[in-house]
């Protein structure tokens, strides 16, 4: 246990090259968005995703806003995205003028629900010059945007099946989803772009980071150019289009370097947490956990749970100094979607909302802290 015995949510582990790499950019004055490690932070992540490039971004959010950009989304089209997810897609759709499209979730693996979708897509909308327009709005239906919710995937095979058949861009959302395989192939390499986070709470950090992945070079060179302000000549300032500061700088890039080389080890570990976990709990009266299909390798990032009375375990655990959270609030129920489409039949979404809780999942954390979480836990339920 900590010295104060208080165990936390999700926080970095820093236990590799992090002071070694970031000591060489303020020894080398390479602190900036130029240095070798931006590159190199890039290479990495491009060859253990199995994409051909990689492009570095500020954050999360700016890799999903460029991608939305290189898929030519505008205020008149719209944009698919789960209706369960963290906030970050959503916005970036709204970044662009589009309005998104929320869709329910599967009840058993909290991913979209493609039936849901296929359906909707073969009853609410026609399809017109290899375009996908809405009957409703008249919008053009630009993309899809799966999230890897908490480090599962949905059946991606099916997902482009329906992206091929009425014409939809796929941009993954890949944030909570490093190291996460479907059949094999790595998340955020199915579509045109997949979007990665290196935020705190993330599987790897850099305190703030994000990527873009893609097999095109093309768009890769235009991530590139976009994000780095859209300077087109090497010494003057001279720009060709409306660019963004949404740079990862070096020392940043050092330490997620860092990271990289203990990812594996990082995935080894939330494994062994997620399987003593449900091993443990699976006897607690009314307890769900998120279903994980066969040909799916989840990367475990955020151990989440579905049980009774969730709220007032939250209040028991914070009392007990141990640190766990609902799950986000469905999109369609904050005040600035509420007026988007929600393509839903049994709103899954406000379900699990109502019942999940995410507990201590550290790669740090101690086998002793984790059967600590889990005596509370069952002792919550009288067992």
């Amino acid at each position: 246990m900590p010295a104060n015995n208080h165990i936390p949510l999700s926080v970095p582990n820093l236990s590799g090259n992090e002071w070694t790499y970031i000591r060489n950019c303020l020894d080398t004055n390479w602190v900036s968005s130029v240095g070798a490690y931006v590159e190199k932070f890039e290479k990495s992540v491009a060859a253990f995703t199995g994409a051909r490039y990689a492009v570095a971004t500020s954050n999360g959010t700016a890799a999903l806003h460029i991608s939305l950009m290189l898929a030519g989304t505008g205020p008149k089209d719209s944009v698919l995205v789960p209706d369960l997810t963290f906030v970050a897609p959503v916005n970036a759709i709204k970044y662009t003028g589009a309005e998104p499209l929320l869709v329910d979730v599967d009840k058993n693996t909290w991913q979209i629900d493609l039936p849901l979708l296929e359906n909707f897509l073969e009853k609410e909308t026609r399809q017109k010059e290899k375009s996908c327009i809405h009957k409703s709005t008249g919008r053009t239906i630009r993309a899809v945007l799966p999230v890897h919710v908490l480090g599962n995937m949905c059946d991606m095979n099916a997902l482009r099946e329906i992206a091929k058949k009425f014409n939809l861009l796929i941009i993954e959302d890949a944030t909570e989803a490093l190291g996460s395989r479907f059949e094999k192939k790595h998340s955020g390499t199915f579509g045109m772009t997949g979007c990665f986070s290196f935020n705190g709470n993330k599987i790897i950090t850099t305190g703030g980071g994000g990527m873009i992945v893609t097999d095109s070079e093309k768009i890769a060179k235009h991530a590139k150019h976009l994000t780095t302000q859209a300077k087109s000549d090497p010494s003057e300032y001279v720009h060709d289009e409306v660019g963004y500061n949404y740079r990862l700088v070096n020392i940043l890039a050092a330490m997620g370097l860092a990271q990289m080389e203990l990812l594996p080890s990082f995935l080894e570990r939330k494994k062994e947490v997620s399987d003593l976990y449900r091993q443990e709990l699976s006897s607690v009266p009314g307890i769900k956990f998120q279903h994980t299909a066969q040909n799916v390798s989840s990367n475990n990032w955020l151990f989440t749970v579905s049980v009774p009375r969730h709220r007032k375990l939250i209040e028991f655990l914070r009392k007990n100094r141990i640190e766990t959270r609902p799950l986000w609030k469905p999109m369609h129920r904050l005040k600035m979607f509420r007026k988007c489409t929600y393509i839903s039949r049994n709103d899954v979404s406000s379900s699990l909302y109502n019942n999940c809780i995410s507990l201590p999942c550290s790669t740090g954390i101690t086998n002793a802290e984790l059967l600590s979480v889990i005596k509370k836990i069952k002792s919550f339920y009288g067992k």
